[in-house]
């Protein structure tokens, strides 16, 4: 475990199987098959996509993913389909918009007759494998990975999880984690400063217990087992830094808030419009600026050290002899308005903040490297990327563009959310957001506008772009006004040593364990 605490040079200078077909790899009689190129997807949550040094963030240290874009092709107009943590995880791997795949919440399930890429490489004969968040129900879905070693946050999937379990061996609680996500039962009796900070707070976990070092170290593991003849696929899915925004020890003092600028589109005060929609998961008229940066230090510092990780990954790689020819994905689910509009976190208009994600592809022997695509790409494209990358043909349900293609990407990219009620267009140049009748419809000219203050949906210039735009979002979105999600708690499951029993007779004791630790820290009897 020495390797970990590397990085503190770096802090003191920066301060369905059978219906898949596989693609022939001879293209002429007698040559050697093609070798599958080993798949990296590195995958985190709550990731706005300036906040990166490769994305052009001068404050933030990010060396190692920097370096990956050098090496690869970095997407400037990249999406999501839905700001919001499960559907879009299960948008990327089914290449599906929500509203086809039905995985509405966070709680919803994606259904097994849908084909995704692991399940495509999976029958293609890829060892597949995803460690860390993935936020399925139940936990541990059978999605189309072999092996699934979990550490999850929302939801009752953390009472099922191989982290929450380790952590009940040793004696340890993640308090702040535990008080930001469990609303009804320990949120609020958090402590004053939770309040007062909105979440940023040093992780009361040691830095090696942490989920960051946790989830990496087990990816660490699997790339360890790695061999030079392809065919194997990793996911590794961080929590962070998805709120709460609690780095741990020593990277709490890696970044001077009074140091830190501000990021586009920081207004004074709420919008109005936007406060009226969602007042926010912590009162977003109460946001000062002070308390902003002290946010930002720790948001940043929390994707420093998923850096340093990746830092780890890649060279590990190397000595392997392995990087040049794998391919390696760094993307998010969805973004955070962090400060955008006076707003934090997600669950408001769909604003570029919450809907635009990094995308990094490292292309194997590098091809592309330095490239930076102006493409319009939406989350759904990469499981036929993914697909055509391992010479397998995507999914016939899969609605996205192989990026190993040359153009412009989508015309339009369409986005969701609330249950559908909320839906939106995107162009190159203008946005179209459709909330009513409750909320405003609005309409922005991003090119002049692109902090999206300047609502021109009723302006008699821009009738045409509008009305233009809301046929195609009409044609587009789901047709029913109630749509239901699919869920089923019975949906098949991997079959591993690790994976609880279906009767769920384990959670009493572990919810148990941790109710009373929680008691003890807040005070309660």
């Amino acid at each position: 475990m020495n390797n970990i605490f590397n990085r503190r040079d770096l802090l003191k200078t920066a301060g369905l199987a059978a219906t898949s077909q596989i693609i022939p790899t001879i293209s002429r009689a007698g040559q050697p098959r093609a070798k599958r190129p080993n798949i990296l997807i590195i995958h985190v949550d709550e990731h706005r996509i300036e906040c990166l040094g490769a994305y052009g963030n001068a404050d933030i240290k990010t060396p190692h993913i920097d370096q990956l874009a050098a090496d690869g092709v970095r997407y400037d107009n990249s999406f999501c389909p839905f700001p919001v943590c499960t559907p879009s995880r299960y948008s990327l791997l089914c290449g599906q918009y929500v509203h086809d795949h039905r995985g509405w919440t966070n709680r919803d399930t994606l259904a097994p007759n849908i084909q995704t890429f692991p399940r495509i490489l999976r029958a293609a004969g890829y060892r597949t494998k995803a460690v860390g968040k993935m936020h399925f129900t139940p936990t541990y879905l059978d999605v189309g990975f072999d092996e699934l070693v979990l550490a999850e946050q929302d939801g009752p999937g953390r009472w099922d999880d191989d982290y929450h379990r380790y952590l009940m061996r040793l004696g340890f609680v993640d308090r702040n984690d535990i008080e930001d996500q469990l609303t009804r039962e320990y949120r609020k009796y958090a402590p004053k400063k939770y309040w007062d900070t909105c979440g940023a707070l040093v992780s009361n976990l040691p830095e090696e217990h942490h989920s960051t070092t946790w989830i990496a170290e087990h990816a660490m593991k699997t790339l360890r087992s790695w061999n030079d003849e392809g065919g194997q696929l990793l996911m590794a899915g961080f929590i962070k830094p998805h709120h709460p925004f609690d780095p741990p020890e020593p990277w709490d003092k890696m970044y001077d808030p009074e140091k830190l600028s501000i990021l586009p589109g920081w207004t004074e005060q709420c919008l109005d419009r936007d406060f009226k929609l969602s007042r926010g998961y912590f009162p977003n008229d109460k946001l000062t600026a002070p308390v902003l940066k002290q946010i930002m230090a720790y948001y940043y510092a929390t994707i420093s050290q998923i850096d340093h990780n990746v830092g780890r990954m890649i060279e590990l790689l190397k000595q392997k002899g392995l990087y040049k020819d794998t391919l390696i994905i760094f993307t998010a689910d969805h973004g955070d308005f962090m400060g955008f509009h006076h707003m934090l976190l997600k669950g408001n208009y769909m604003y570029d903040p919450v809907v635009k994600v990094p995308l990094i592809i490292k292309w194997p022997s590098n091809k592309r490297a330095g490239t930076v695509s102006q493409q319009m790409v939406n989350n759904i494209d990469l499981a036929p990327t993914l697909c055509r990358a391992a010479g397998c043909a995507a999914g016939p349900d899969m609605h996205g563009y192989a990026l190993q293609r040359d153009g412009n990407g989508h015309d339009l990219i369409f986005a969701e959310s609330s249950g559908g009620r909320q839906v939106m267009a995107r162009s190159r140049d203008y946005k179209l957001i459709l909330a009513g009748p409750r909320n405003e419809n609005l309409f922005f000219d991003m090119r002049n506008d692109p902090s999206e203050a300047d609502n021109l949906y009723n302006q008699p210039n821009y009738h045409d772009r509008v009305r233009k735009m809301e046929v195609a979002l009409s044609a587009w979105r789901c047709k029913d006004p109630k749509p239901q999600g699919y869920q089923d708690h019975n949906a098949p499951q991997i079959d591993q040593p690790n994976v609880p029993s279906r009767d769920l007779s384990h959670r009493e004791a572990i919810i148990e364990y941790y109710r009373k630790k929680m008691f003890a820290l807040q005070g309660r009897t």
